[in-house]
């Protein structure tokens, strides 16, 4: 008798959807199976140092770390580094398709679709739209192509879930041409809403009028309506809406001008301003990172200022979206800061209590999944999104 299997080699040979998650310093990726199911079987994450080199750790699809290892690679060539590690361990030859999330999808790519020669060239085309993220998911889809040319790709965008927005909603007050070339909310963070809306719905737990708040270091607010995006907060490009880690959020226009015309600003000093040093880490002067400022916050009044601006301007989105709604129904707490942070949600939900929004204290310390009073005539609750999850059911459906 030959030796039997293991497990892990088992796994290896399964057929499999690489997704892909490309970030400005980390690449997240994940295995999951053709035959279809949302348990991973692996998940990783190629992390980029500062001065060079990576670490790529992965963990089974049960949650327990399966390899840790450093990389010689940089931001350029982490694609590359991913690609000749799942070779040495042999799970490449099992990967059948592969799954991108882009930010932008522009106004001509409006749903996930299959990556060819003329998709590559409309992607080239809008990288003006999202130019500090779409290069580097273009390098990961064409290192993919050099690599092995006969996977299948797929792209998935974070603007298609936004795709049907009202055109009140979707206009700027802007020339109708303009509007017309393309210059109009598109709206993030997809992806996310999308698995959120989905999951809801799945547990019976999608009502007709629902606000989901994805607040990470990047954030964003988003009215859905029968399990629609009627509106949401991010604008044409990631920067817009509320206040974020290093973003600005929202900007009276002529702030810009100003910088422009009489304080010496170039446009690439604007870029700086309002996407790398705005934001949270802009107020408070200390860090983009929610955690560090909630502990900073009983001394310094700089951080206490960001925090309040943050649950101020989200707290001002959900008002704002129960009148575009109608009312509200249930609000929805999801992404890192979303999902693991009582004390932000409560400043959140405090002040609006008119709307019928009433949070339990003790249910909300434990972040459970409904964390609402039995009084509370809109529920509350928080829901673990996942990306990855949501890219691979679309390449199933296309590949």
């Amino acid at each position: 008798m030959g030796r039997r299997q293991t497990r892990s080699e088992v796994i290896a040979k399964e057929p499999s959807i690489l997704v892909i998650n490309v970030g400005s310093s980390t690449l997240k990726f994940a295995l999951f199976r053709v035959a279809g199911g949302d348990e991973p079987l692996l998940r990783g994450v190629l992390e980029l140092s500062g001065s060079g080199g990576g670490e790529i750790r992965i963990t089974d699809g049960e949650g327990r770390e399966e390899d840790s290892r450093q990389l010689s690679v940089s931001r350029d060539s982490a694609m590359t580094g991913l690609l000749d590690y799942l070779k040495a361990t042999s799970r490449f030859d099992s990967i059948k398709s592969v799954g991108h999330r882009l930010v932008h999808g522009g106004p001509k790519l409006r749903a996930p679709v299959r990556i060819d020669e003329e998709i590559r060239t409309l992607l080239e085309d809008i990288i003006p739209l999202a130019p500090d993220h779409l290069p580097t998911e273009l390098g990961a889809i064409d290192e993919v192509a050099r690599v092995a040319p006969s996977l299948t790709q797929v792209a998935c965008f974070d603007t298609a879930f936004h795709a049907n927005l009202p055109t009140v909603a979707r206009l700027f007050g802007l020339p109708r041409s303009l509007a017309e070339s393309g210059v109009v909310r598109y709206g993030f963070h997809g992806l996310s809403y999308e698995y959120v809306t989905e999951t809801l719905r799945q547990r019976g737990a999608l009502p007709r009028r629902t606000i989901i708040a994805h607040l990470g270091s990047g954030a964003s607010v988003s009215a859905i309506l029968d399990g629609v995006s009627v509106d949401t907060t991010m604008g044409m490009t990631p920067t817009g809406g509320v206040v974020m880690g290093t973003r600005s959020g929202d900007l009276d226009p002529g702030v810009a001008l100003y910088l422009l015309r009489y304080r010496g600003f170039s446009p690439a000093d604007l870029d700086e301003a309002v996407n790398q040093r705005g934001g949270l880490l802009g107020i408070s002067d200390l860090s983009a990172d929610v955690r560090e400022l909630l502990r900073a916050s009983a001394t310094d009044s700089r951080a206490a200022d960001a925090i309040s601006a943050f649950c101020y301007q989200v707290r001002k989105a959900v008002g704002g979206y129960a009148a575009a709604l109608g009312g509200i129904d249930a609000l929805v707490f999801t992404a890192g800061i979303g999902e693991r942070s009582p004390e932000i949600r409560a400043r959140i939900c405090d002040g609006c209590e008119f709307l019928g929004i009433e949070i339990d204290p003790k249910l909300n310390s434990e972040n459970a999944s409904t964390i609402s009073t039995a009084r509370s005539k809109v529920v509350i609750r928080t829901v673990k999104t996942n990306e990855e999850v949501m890219i691979a059911r679309h390449v199933r459906a296309i590949a």
